[in-house]
């Protein structure tokens, strides 16, 4: 596994990404301005869970509180201005950020 980031100064974006050994991403989190705000904490495994139940309003609620995964191989990645490995540490506490940041903000939007 590789653990990557890049940042996307037109948008103001940092993108980590855990990725398997063929470059798809099995876990992708964006955070968005000065504040580092989460935007996205998509994982593949979830999204394949989902998908297979086959129930749409279940995936478009998962879309709308985590974001959307990156599809497609990240595979030429090292090319991208600003991108860079990282630790599995600097993703895992991203992602954990991330996903505590997501998971309040639907628990306030739903009381």
């Amino acid at each position: 596994m590789l653990w990557i980031c890049a940042y996307d100064g037109e948008s103001d974006v940092w993108s980590y990404f855990e990725l398997d050994d063929e470059e798809w991403a099995l876990r992708h989190v964006d955070v968005q301005g000065l504040q580092r705000r989460p935007v996205t904490a998509a994982s593949l495994a979830e999204v394949v869970e989902i998908r297979d139940g086959g129930d749409l309003s279940a995936m478009a609620a998962y879309e709308r509180q985590f974001g959307v995964l990156a599809e497609g191989t990240l595979h030429g990645w090292q090319e991208a201005d600003g991108a860079a490995e990282i630790t599995r540490q600097e993703f895992e506490s991203t992602w954990a950020a991330a996903r505590e940041t997501l998971d309040a903000d639907r628990t306030e939007g739903t009381t």
